[in-house]
Order: C-alpha cells, then structure tokens, then sequence
C-alpha cells in the first residue's frame, strides 16, 4: 500500500478515536466557577462600555487558564482577546456581558422590583458571555490533553445593545486572522438554523430652541420638543411609503422639565431596520431629511450623531449544519418539578402565548429562518465564516428584553440553557478542528453569498465608539 494512504489512514483513525473518546469532563469540571461568574455579572448588570468588572471577571478567570489577554482593544476598555494555542485553524468564540438600562433584576416569578432598579439582564448578556468563555477553556483543555494543533480565541465584546461593540473590533481588523466564528444566545427555544437578520442604523438627533415662559410670553420662544414632534410625526407618515419590511421606532430622551417654561433642548432617539443594509442608509437619508424639514417648520436648529450601526447577519449552512447535528445530539432541557412550577407562574404573565411547558426540551428542526431584531455579529458574520445557536434559558414564550427573560436568567432554568449551549459549542469547536476541511468550505460558501466586489464599510461610519453612549 502507497506510503502517503496509510500515513492518512493512521490520521483519521487516530482523529477519530480522540471524538470518540473525548468526554464532557472539562466542561463539568469548570461548571461551578462559571455559573458562579455568570451569577456575579447577572449581579452587576452593567450596561455598555461600562462593564469594567464584568469584563475583570472574565479576564481574570481566562487568565487562570493559561490564556493569553489582549486588553482595551478597538479603542474599548472592557474589550478584550484572549488566546490560546498556535497555529491553523483560528476559532473564536464571542462573548456578551452588557445589560439593558430601565429593566429591574429580579429572579422572583411575579413582576417586582429588584435590587438593580437602573438596569437588567434582559438579554442573557451574562449567561452569553460567562458560557462562552466557558466553551473557550473546555476547548482549550482537549487541545492540550489530546495534542491538537490550533488556537482557541474567546472575544470578549461589550455594549452589544446599542452600542455595536463588535463593529469597532471588526473595523479595526481583530478578525481578519481568524478562521471561524461560533456564537449562540440566550432564547426561550433550542435551534441552530441558519439565519438571518435586520440590519440598523441608530441615531440620536437633537433640536436646539429658544426658551420662554410658555404663559406670559409664547411668542419669545421656539420650542425644541415641537422640533422632535414635528419629526416623529412626519416619520409616522413614512411608513406608508417604505419597504413592509423596514422597522422605525424611537423614544424621546429629552423634552424639557416643565410644562410653563418652552423646551430649549429635545432628542429623540431612532433605531432604522431592514433586512439591505442599502436600504437602512436609504431610509436614515430620509429621516434626516425629515428631521431638517422638522427644523425649518419650528424654526429650531437640528443637530445628530450616529451611535451605532450594524449589517444583517450572515448565514454560513456548512457551519450551521454541523452545529444542528450537534444540538440534536445533545437534546433540549429538562425541567425539575420546581422549575415546573415556577415555569407556569411566568407564564401566567404573558400577554400572549402559544408556548408550553417541554418546549425547551425540543429542537426545532432545520430551514432558513429571518429574525427582525439586530445584532452587531452580523458585520463579524460578512467578515468570517460565523455559526450560532438559539439555547432555551428562559421559559417558553419568553420574549427578551423582558422582567421575565431577566428572571429566568437569575435561576437554575438559566443556568441549565448555558451548559447546553457550552455543550454544543464545544462539539463544534472539536468537530473543526478534527476535519480542518470545513474551514474551506465555509469560507467559500461565505465568498460566494457576499459577492467578489463585497468591500466592508461599517455602517456606523468612522465614528469613535461612543463610550459615554448609556450616561444620558
């Protein structure tokens, strides 16, 4: 037999006995400290660019296992890289920890205050983050027990909530040597379909007044919160004549104090969707525009800034296919009698619902899906061949940025969703880097999708990242 055959025949025997042998004893050795940390940063809930110690916890925990730490990256305090190993291929894993402002966190079933009354987990932002970095030192273990060549690289990346954090990473070329990216999310269902997304522009657009007392002397006066009116009223009109498939929705950020002197000062805040990210700069032009017309009808001045943008996410079948096989192979979740119980007292509080109890221990089965919320892996998933999953830590019909997906996120049904997530995330790590083909094969599929004359310019423009962008 030819020399080279038997050579390759002894790899992929060899190869194959690692999958098969390879067990979750790392991921269940390392359970403890990163619920631990996934509880701590659920505990702070700092919003975007502030994470300063959730991104610590993270850090330090990463740093414990012999990873290499970047810190302060893209111009971002609370981003970080860190690495592990040498060599093709590159994986990364992306890691969330921002929480959402104007949520209370509480783990109780009924809607009540909490400790945390400015912001709240109600994204899963902390299961994201402290399960992916779990995922990153399972894979890191069995590189190192079974001799794998490569490198494992967890992202920790901040303020996905507004704040496309992810952009600037991408902007400033954290990615452009890496081969494959894995995600997932925290969700209220078990799925790893290809998918895609809206993509959004957001901006914050400010009207400049003279200010009078609204009684004795109205005529002295132009008020800026007429500005923002005027201009929420016209984009109201608009949307009788945009794509069905667009998304505008704003809210006024500042419109005066009290109702007898005129408003000197009034923003309002606009998030811009649709699936073309062509069409998201079409529909911004027309807003802006709309908003200067506002200027000249109350006689006030506009001013704005873009704070934010991202493109649609990106789906790659070649990774996706492989992290469904995976999910499947692992199942869904089971809840105990007392997770039972507190399940069905949540969703006594839903206003609509059509889940039920042993959702979460399903997988829904695979076909291309488009969801209508944004998020700034997209711009990652038009640069590298990117995968993620959907994993169920939230009670079925959860829906996220809600006092309910906070809850569940506080308490063991959480916690279960992002083993599972861990789980699968490592399988497909594993499953690459024993057939390092894949890799090809994704990033052709990725080559073919974007177009030959794909040129990436973010949406968000040249714009610093907007540190400060939650402080007012």
């Amino acid at each position: 037999m030819n020399k080279k055959i038997i050579i390759f025949i002894t790899m992929l025997s060899i190869m194959s006995s690692i999958e098969v042998n390879s067990d979750d004893s790392s991921i269940n050795q390392h359970q403890k400290q990163y619920e631990d940390i996934a509880m701590k940063i659920w505990e702070l809930a700092e919003v975007g660019y502030q994470e300063y110690e959730s991104s610590k916890l993270l850090i330090d925990s990463l740093k414990g296992h012999d990873f290499e730490i970047t810190e302060g990256v893209a111009d971002i305090p609370t981003a970080f890289i860190a690495e592990y190993g040498t060599g093709y291929p590159t994986v990364a894993i992306l890691g969330e920890f921002d929480a959402l402002p104007g949520v209370s966190q509480s783990s109780s079933p009924y809607r009540e205050n909490g400790s945390n009354e400015n912001a709240g987990h109600a994204c899963g932002h902390h299961l994201f983050g402290a399960g992916s970095a779990w995922t990153a030192v399972a894979v890191k273990d069995w590189m190192k027990n079974n001799n794998i060549k490569g490198t494992i690289r967890f992202y920790g990346t901040p303020a996905e909530e507004g704040g496309s954090g992810k952009v600037y990473m991408a902007r400033s070329g954290l990615f452009d040597d890496v081969d494959i990216v894995l995600h997932w999310h925290p969700g209220s269902v078990n799925h790893a379909r290809p998918r895609t997304s809206n993509a959004n522009k957001s901006v914050k657009i400010k009207y400049k007044g003279i200010s009078a007392h609204a009684a004795s002397a109205p005529h002295k006066g132009r008020s800026a919160l007429d500005g923002v009116e005027a201009l929420n009223m016209m984009t109201n009109l608009m949307r009788e004549h945009i794509p069905q498939e667009s998304r505008m929705h704003y809210v006024i950020t500042k419109g005066g104090l009290a109702p007898n002197v005129i408003p000197e000062e009034a923003e309002v805040y606009y998030y811009i969707r649709h699936p073309d990210k062509d069409i998201v700069e079409e529909l911004f032009l027309r807003v802006i525009k709309a908003a200067e017309g506002a200027a000249m009808g109350t006689e006030t001045q506009m001013s704005y800034e873009v704070m934010h943008g991202n493109y649609s996410l990106m789906p790659n079948n070649t990774l996706q296919k492989i992290m469904h096989k995976n999910l499947e192979d692992r199942g869904g979740i089971k809840y105990t009698d007392a997770e039972v119980e507190y399940a069905e007292t949540i969703m006594k509080s839903f206003i609509d619902n059509d889940s039920e109890i042993g959702d979460q221990e399903k997988i829904l089965n695979y076909r291309m899906t488009h969801g209508y919320g944004s998020t700034d892996v997209g711009d990652v998933s038009w640069l590298v061949p990117t995968a993620g999953a959907r994993i169920a830590t939230w009670v079925p019909g959860t829906s996220a940025h809600s006092w309910q997906a906070v809850a569940s996120g506080g308490m063991s049904i959480g916690l279960k969703g992002t083993k599972l997530a861990v789980e699968v995330l490592t399988d497909t790590a594993k499953h690459i880097y024993l057939n390092p083909s894949i890799v090809e094969e994704s990033k052709k599929e990725l080559s073919d999708r974007i177009g030959k004359d794909f040129n990436y310019i973010p949406l968000l423009g040249d714009r610093k990242p907007p540190l400060n962008y939650r402080n007012n």
